[in-house]
């Protein structure tokens, strides 16, 4: 059942004898926009042969470790700062010869034809766990290369290789890096080819006033038994200076024509071709913040969680073909747009409306989207099975989904404008570079190096004494006045998701994250009802049938809306009962 959005790098290849190395890019990892400042790689590194970061599959809910564990082997994950670029393949002769490329590129750069094999299981144990096991070969040499996200980062790749004599894997090199629980499975299941990568590279070293950047231009095939997917991207890898340099290239190339950043790897889409699927949407990934940690820390930690679950949605929001995409990406921006609001506590911090503006013109453009989704897969289908004598549910389904199809080609309009790869550029540098510092006043930075604790306690508070407010005679409330109690109460979720791991080691915190949940939910579905309502309204379907279902529909709600009335009594007085965790006797509990 559909739910509404109110619920809610440089590498060093292996010696010549083939044992494994590490990779040793000492750059700063940045995937899209995301970055993690360490030492970059000299000014005369010479470029390598990588990847892209992969997403994982639903199903990985835990990441494995992925240090070596066997004695002696040193080898450790590495990062890099990479950002990736979508875009069609033939404008990229034209984004070559853009202006920031042409004035600053060394030279006309290299070409290379990277064909690579990727491997796993007929169970695929490797990818439901994180994982990732290629073959590339450029020219006359083989490498094989074992990926993983790393645990506490899930913006940086652990990333091993070894050279091999030919596109076939050797497991024992691969066996360090792979958890011990997995290992059975791999001596008892032979790894088997899922697809293959054949993509021609065109890489130009990019030099400006604040930084050199590594531009690799790539086309190409995924092929995958009678399947194929075009390739056409292009990945911007900070060599050295300052992470700017690569938002300045990007936003320079997104003002040439149109980019789509992303974060979904050349794995993440093999693995779905092959399985004939499209692809994941997930929740957020729960934040983890510790009591200690000063509000700035803070900020930068939500701002990339809201992110990185925005980019995760992108693409299964652009495929259509998995509701939960338009879904998740609807709801990421609607955190983003707290995590903003939430900022605003503090002073006059930089660019903040004007990032919440363009959010917010996002988000509009998938409402109408995420609407007739839910019509169309929950609520038309269950009142139909409910009442078989009635006709007229066909004829309706049919004038829904030309509406529903309406929609998502405004969905990937909105997804295809400049505006949007200007505002994901934009907001990815805004977020690393924390540029929410410049222009603020004396007077606020100091908060900002304040406990986040402290910052929570307070702005906690004030929303939960605003959803009391507002719920006050709750048997009695209006529509409208349910509506705006929704509201608060929804703010009041982000805020929780947000705030509440500061005091994640409190019985209350969950128990009040539980009930807050369940509220809203509920909450949820009243609105559903009302949104119901207005898509029946302005269908405008004339046939007798039609009409005929969308009134039992309209009938089927009103009716339900009792047992909805008595649930929804019955959360509020579960959420009012509730110890909040940021109080002393939530201390307590």
């Amino acid at each position: 059942m559909l739910k509404s959005d109110s619920t809610t790098a440089r590498k060093t290849l292996g010696a010549p004898d083939g044992n494994q190395s590490p990779k040793e890019n000492k750059g700063a990892p940045i995937v899209a926009g995301f970055l993690r400042q360490i030492e970059p790689a000299g000014p005369d590194a010479e470029p390598g042969i990588k990847d892209a970061v992969s997403e994982r599959t639903p199903a990985q809910e835990a990441t494995p470790d992925l240090q070596p564990t066997e004695p002696g082997s040193t080898a450790h994950p590495a990062g890099e700062i990479e950002l990736k670029l979508l875009v069609d393949a033939d404008r990229m002769a034209h984004f070559g010869a853009a202006p920031v490329i042409a004035a600053n590129a060394r030279n006309k750069g290299s070409r290379k034809r990277l064909k690579s094999v990727y491997y796993d299981t007929p169970e695929r144990a490797l990818r439901r766990a994180g994982l990732s096991l290629r073959v590339r070969q450029s020219g006359t040499r083989f490498v094989q290369t074992v990926k993983s996200d790393v645990a506490d980062d899930p913006l940086r790749r652990g990333e091993w290789e070894a050279s091999v004599p030919s596109l076939a894997p050797d497991v024992a090199l691969a066996m360090p890096f792979i958890p011990e629980k997995l290992r059975g499975q791999l001596d008892a299941q032979p790894l088997e080819a899922v697809f293959k990568a054949d993509i021609h590279r065109h890489t130009r070293i990019v030099d400006l006033p604040s930084g050199t950047v590594e531009v690799a231009f790539d086309r190409g095939d995924l092929t995958a038994g009678g399947r194929s997917m075009p390739v056409s991207e292009i990945e911007l890898e900070l060599k050295s200076g300052g992470a700017s340099a690569i938002y300045e290239i990007a936003l320079r190339l997104a003002e040439h024509g149109t980019v789509r950043p992303s974060i979904r790897s050349k794995s993440a889409r093999g693995f779905d071709l092959a399985a004939d699927q499209p692809p994941s949407a997930r929740r957020p990934r729960k934040l983890g913040l510790d009591p200690s940690v000063a509000l700035d820390e803070a900020f930068a930690a939500i701002l990339r969680s809201c992110f990185l679950h925005l980019l995760q949605s992108l693409p299964a929001a652009e495929d259509g073909r998995n509701p939960e995409g338009v879904h998740q990406l609807r709801v990421s921006l609607r955190r983003l747009r707290s995590a903003l609001d939430l900022m605003r506590s503090v002073g006059a911090l930089g660019n903040l409306d004007a990032l919440r503006s363009e959010a917010k013109w996002l988000a509009q453009g998938l409402s109408a989207a995420r609407d007739w989704d839910v019509f169309q897969l929950d609520t038309l289908p269950a009142i139909a099975k409910a009442c078989p004598s009635v006709t007229g549910f066909d004829a309706l389904a049919r004038v829904a989904a030309q509406r529903q199809a309406e929609a998502y080609r405004g969905v990937r309009n909105a997804l295809d404008d400049r505006r949007c790869a200007l505002f994901l550029i934009g907001l990815g540098g805004w977020i690393e570079t924390r540029g929410w510092r410049n222009g603020v006043a004396p007077e606020d930075l100091g908060r900002l190096a304040e406990p986040a604790v402290n910052f929570a306690e307070r702005v906690l508070s004030e929303q939960y004494a605003k959803v009391l407010k507002r719920g006050r005679r709750f048997k009695s409330l209006t529509v409208d006045e349910l509506h705006r109690v929704r509201l608060a109460t929804k703010r009041l979720r982000y805020l929780g998701e947000f705030l509440l791991p500061l005091y994640e080691d409190r019985k209350s915190a969950r128990k009040f994250a539980r009930r807050l949940a369940g509220l809203q939910e509920e909450l949820g579905v009243f609105n559903d009802m009302a949104v119901t309502a207005s898509l029946l309204d302005g269908l405008g379907a004339d046939d007798r049938d039609s009409t005929i279902a969308a009134a039992a529909i309209a009938g089927w709600q009103a009716r339900a809306s009792i047992g909805v009335q008595q649930a929804l009594q019955d959360s509020w007085r579960n959420f009012t009962a509730a110890r909040v965790p940021w109080t002393r006797q939530g201390q307590q509990s």
